[in-house]
């Protein structure tokens, strides 16, 4: 009896440590769910807007301008950021706010992208710290999911729209 107890624990704490490298693989190659919170990416995204980010981008050196992205903060590593991609290494990038009497540009080194908020007045982005390194982003959002309440039949459903 002990036998067979202490062969059924390993059988399952093998099959557990099998999924549990599947779904490692899966978050850390291929994409993840985020929740976005805050300001900064208003209209395009709500705070609280559910979405889907993909990681084979980021390991094909796929991004391109205008894609949103999903980074490791420069300030704080445990906090990620939501933003929209300006300009690419060895682009000219405009560092000026609208109010700004001169415009000022600086160029986006190699291994660095810059990044902004689509609410340019309420967002800490690239104008505030810069260029980040490539190797902080974490994936490309490439779906939005939003639930929205349905009031037929007391159901939720969820629509999914491209970003």
């Amino acid at each position: 009896m002990f036998r067979r107890t202490l062969g059924k624990t390993a059988a399952f704490v093998g099959y557990a440590i099998q999924y549990g490298c599947v779904a490692h693989c899966a978050f850390e190659y291929v994409g993840e769910v985020v929740v976005c919170s805050g300001p900064s990416m208003e209209p395009t995204i709500v705070s609280d807007d559910i979405i889907f980010s993909e990681r084979v981008s980021r390991h094909c050196y796929n991004i391109k301008k205008g894609d949103v992205i999903i980074a490791k903060s420069p300030f704080d590593p445990s906090m990620n950021i939501c933003k929209r991609v300006i300009g690419l290494e060895g682009d000219k990038v405009c560092t000026s706010g609208a109010s700004d009497l001169f415009q000022t540009h600086t160029y986006v080194p190699l291994g660095h992208i810059w990044v902004e908020g689509d609410n340019r007045q309420n967002s800490s982005d690239s104008r505030s710290y810069g260029p980040i390194p490539y190797a902080l982003i974490r994936g490309r959002a490439c779906l939005k999911v939003r639930e929205e309440v349905v009031w037929q039949k007391n159901r939720k459903l969820a629509c999914i729209r491209r970003l």
